[in-house]
Parts: structure tokens; sequence; C-alpha cells
């Protein structure tokens, strides 16, 4: 079986980030490459011709009529990017598949508006493949076992004192999950078990079966590709939070922060934007840390924090979520958005693979992660330049 189903299967954001490029800077070039971040228990060049094949079947899929008319019954969703999707088709040409030793080399590159997709598809094609080597019912009954577990711990913490603002969890698990057959039981589980709790899901086609909202606004590759925009490097933020400001007009308003550090992201969200925008998102270094920052600077623009979202999405487990929770939910409104310890907890280690943009048009661009080895860049000489221009520690 194909892994790919749909090309609805994709986070949400991939759409909102795509529809806002299209129409801002539809002529721009990207360049996207892959990496694993931790030691697999095989190589995974040894999936490459697998991962050709999968391609080739990526690259003949179109969307489907239906769901097309399903993003068009998003609000934010533009009549004139739904019929961009109509027509839209992977070309094989801007991907290839290249193995260094024991490593496996995917790079994507061409015009952003085609190849910024390829990102999602890339990652669980190849978390699928590797997981279809180990065993499968071994794998999913401790998983399940695992999420029942998980469904317990809510159900404990429901017995608490209610606090100011409800919990409320998504299911952000798409691109590192064991299979796609897993996923769907999880949020399908999680949809029945959970009501009160289960707020959503960032995979659009689970979004769309289950009756579920999409959940979903801005990654780092839309803030990464402002800096090669034309704009001084040193507004490169504020450009992409007026970009998105313009295209969505108060949607779609949680705010993305650490491309270039929490302390630098601050120093840029000024009174306007922090009106404009209805919270932050949080995906590197301390949470807690992060998140007293976040309501210091409301404080200091005498913006009533409780109007505002916290949404925490850096490696969650459940513990982690309900004590962040405890921790903020009486200050200020707050999410979670829970990937990998959702669909992909079994008794064999995930990988922890990402495919990031590393330049556009022509020059290179960066992530400087609050978390070191987050980071990440291809041009030691930018890179250096981008942490004078803001200030942010050497890693």
């Amino acid at each position: 079986m194909p892994v790919v189903r749909s090309l609805l299967e994709t986070d949400l954001y991939k759409f909102t980030m795509w529809q806002a490029l299209l129409h801002s800077h539809p002529g721009a070039h990207g360049e996207y490459e892959f990496r694993c971040r931790n030691e697999p228990a095989y190589p995974l060049a040894e999936l490459k011709d697998e991962v050709e094949r999968e391609l080739d079947h990526l690259c003949s899929k179109m969307f489907l009529e239906e769901e097309v008319e399903y993003l068009r019954s998003l609000r934010f969703i533009k009549s004139d990017f739904a019929d961009f999707l109509t027509l839209f088709r992977f070309q094989r040409k801007f991907i290839t598949v290249e193995t260094d030793g024991p490593h496996l080399r995917i790079r994507a590159a061409g015009p952003i508006v085609h190849v910024m997709g390829f990102e999602i598809f890339v990652l669980y094609i190849v978390n699928e493949l590797y997981f279809r080597r180990f065993d499968r019912e071994v794998a999913l009954a401790e998983a399940r076992l695992r999420l029942q577990q998980k469904i317990d711990e809510f159900r404990a913490f429901g017995q608490e004192a209610p606090r100011a603002n409800p919990f409320e969890f998504f299911d952000f698990g798409v691109r590192r999950r064991f299979s796609g057959e897993w996923h769907d039981e999880v949020v399908a589980t999680l949809a029945r078990e959970l009501p009160q709790y289960f707020k959503g899901t960032s995979n659009v086609y689970l979004a769309r079966k289950y009756n579920l909202v999409p959940i979903g606004t801005m990654a780092h590759e839309y803030l990464q590709a402002h800096q090669a925009f034309g704009v001084r490097l040193r507004d490169f933020q504020k450009m992409a939070l007026e970009d998105w400001v313009q295209e969505y007009r108060g949607d779609l308003g949680t705010a993305l922060t650490d491309v270039v550090g929490m302390d630098a992201f601050l120093a840029d969200f000024d009174l306007y934007f922090a009106k404009l925008f209805d919270g932050l998102r949080h995906d590197s270094g301390d949470p807690v840390a992060w998140g007293e920052k976040a309501l210091a600077h409301y404080a200091r623009l005498r913006i009533d924090a409780r109007t505002k979202r916290l949404v925490f999405s850096d490696a969650l487990t459940v513990p982690k979520a309900l004590s962040l929770y405890r921790h903020f939910a009486d200050r200020v409104m707050t999410g979670f958005g829970i990937g990998t310890k959702l669909t992909n907890d079994t008794p064999y280690p995930a990988i922890n693979i990402v495919m990031k943009l590393v330049r556009c048009n022509g020059q290179a661009v960066a992530k400087l992660s609050d978390e070191p080895g987050k980071s990440q860049c291809t041009d030691a000489t930018f890179i250096a330049y981008l942490r004078q221009v803001f200030d942010h520690p050497g890693a």
C-alpha cells in the first residue's frame, strides 16, 4: 500500500503558509533539505529505493474535487488559492533522493509554491517506511496500552479543581507517526473518548474525516523565507508578521516565536502586533521561562494576558502538557499540540527527522532556535551574521 493516501493529508499550516506566499511572493525560489537529528536503528540509506517509489506515487496524485471544496469551506482559504490547488501536482523533477554512506539525502528545490508542500509528505513517508521493518503487532499492542494510559491520565486530571481557562490539546503528530492507519485510530479514539479536551488535529485529511477543527497557522519556513525577501535583515520578522496580518485580517492569529529566539522576537512584537495576534506558539527552549517572558511582555504593553493564548508544541508528553497547564491556566488561555508521543509512542524509539528550508532566492536562511540542537543553517557565515544582528548567543 502506498504511504500517501491523499494530498489533503498534511499539516494545516502548509496550506496557510502556501496561500500567503502564493499571494505575496509567488516567484520565490526555495531549497529544502532532509536530515535525521538522532541515530536510527538501521541506516536510512537502505530506504532509498522505497522512498523513490513513494515520491513517484506522490507526484502522480492531485487534489480531489471534494477535498478542494472542503478547503474552500474554511473561511481563511481564498477562492483563487483553492482554484490553484485544483490544478496543482507535485513535480518529480524538483525533488531528488541520494545516499551518503548510511545517510539519506533528500533535497527539494524549485519555485517555493511548488516545493514547500513536499516536507510533510517526505517526513511521514520516511518514517512509515522505517517502521515497517519492525514488528507491527508488537508495536501496536504497546501503543494501544500507552494510549489508554494517556486517556486515564486525562480522566484523572478531570477530577482536579477547575481553573480559569479550560485544558485543550491537539494532535500534531502527522510527520513522525508510526503509520497512517495508527494515526487514524489515535485521532478517532481521542475524539470519542476525550471530547472535552481533544479539540482538533493538524492533519487536514483526518480533520475532514472526523469533523474536527483543523489546527495550525505558521511554521519556521514562513518567517525564514522573509530573510531573503529584500527587506533589511533586522526587519524580516516584522515584514513576515505584517504580511500575515494583511493576508488573514485577524484569522489564524498565533505567531511562532523562535526563528531567531524569543528575546529577538519580543523586540519586534510591539503593541501593534501584540494586539493583532491572538497569541504565541512555543517550539524550543524552556517552556516555563518562555511563557513567563510572554506574560511579562503583555504586562509591559498593558495588555490583559487573559485575552491571549499560549500554545505549546515542543516535544510534549501528557504529563508535561498538564504541568504547563497547571502553571499558566489561571493567567492566560493555553493550548497544547502533542505530536510524536501521540502518534508514535511504541516500544521502538522514534527517529527525529526534519526537512527544513535552507536557501531562498539563492541565499542562505536560518533558524536560531532557543534550543541549540534545533538550530539549522548550511552557511556558517550567514548564521554568524544573523546571530550578530539579533544579538543571539552562539551555540
